[in-house]
């Protein structure tokens, strides 16, 4: 396990404690290029619940995403710990000159496991 890039670590730190999801984000992970938009954690979280709970098959998934708030130990603010992972939203994976899907993703990225990275996210043209 390599240590996240202090930077990074700033960046995710910044967009919980500000709760914004206008940060535009493209890493490298295991030689995957995902780009997109980086959300608070809680956000990306209710997101991905409401997704799943609308789905007959995945529903029960559902509460596995909202089951940290319903902890019985206090669990700081997200902008009083550390952020260990990056939390994507509206983000692609690029695989040639595509992203998948193309409507856009939620990704959970360990900070630790970021290779590269750049701001801003890259758009795709069939040309």
């Amino acid at each position: 396990m390599s240590k996240p890039d202090e930077l990074l670590t700033v960046l995710a730190a910044t967009v919980e404690s500000e709760q914004s999801t206008q940060m535009s984000l493209t890493v490298v992970t295991g030689g995957t290029v995902i780009t997109g938009r980086l959300a608070p954690e809680a956000i990306w979280r209710q997101r991905v619940s409401e997704v799943l709970k609308d789905s007959d098959q995945l529903g029960p998934f559902s509460v596995a995403f909202t089951a940290l708030e319903a902890r019985e130990a206090p669990v700081p603010p997200a902008a009083d710990r550390t952020p260990t992972h990056l939390h994507f939203h509206v983000a692609r994976i690029l695989q040639g000159t595509m992203g998948i899907p193309e409507t856009g993703g939620m990704y959970r990225v360990a900070l630790s496991d970021v290779n590269a990275w750049t701001v801003g996210d890259f758009s795709y043209s069939d040309h």
